[in-house]
């Protein structure tokens, strides 16, 4: 089994986002109570519907400017979070919730090309990242999105060695 590790965004990029209050874009960040599940995009976990609050901003997940840069809505939580730490499984309250978090997998080589696409469904997804990056020899990284909404939630790397 090929290993892997997820990569949430990091806690200085979000306290950034927090102490600017501008996303990356020049968007005015908007907080607010959370109306969804989520999940922050810095611990990976759940919000709370009704309770937590979180921010809403325009995030790419690439380092350059390509076509295949998908910007799109996320959410941090508003407050301070620990970044998501168990690198070596998918996150799994996300895992578990196939209703809340369907799951897409997008597969990139180093020059940040899309090379394929997988739907989750009823796979195990940890299998599913496994199986991409062993039967995959140019896929370096993946990006794990939200199927319905199609938005960003993490970054995986294939792990070498």
């Amino acid at each position: 089994m090929t290993r892997f590790r997820i990569v949430p965004l990091s806690a200085e990029y979000a306290e950034k986002i927090r102490e600017t209050r501008i996303d990356d874009f020049g968007h005015e960040v908007v907080e607010q109570i959370a109306t969804g599940s989520g999940p922050c995009r810095v611990s990976l976990k759940p919000f709370v519907k009704g309770k937590d609050r979180r921010l809403l901003l325009s995030h790419s997940p690439f380092a350059v400017d390509n076509a295949f840069n998908q910007p799109g809505p996320i959410f941090i939580s508003s407050e301070s979070v620990e970044p998501y730490r168990d690198i070596h499984r998918f996150p799994p309250e996300i895992k578990a919730n196939k209703t809340s978090f369907p799951l897409s997998l997008i597969g990139y080589n180093p020059d940040q090309q899309m090379l394929l696409t997988e739907l989750v469904g009823d796979r195990d997804v940890d299998e599913l990242i496994s199986e991409i990056f062993e039967n995959n020899a140019d896929v370096e990284y993946l990006h794990a999105r939200n199927a319905k909404a199609c938005c960003y939630i993490c970054r995986i790397d294939r792990v070498t060695g």
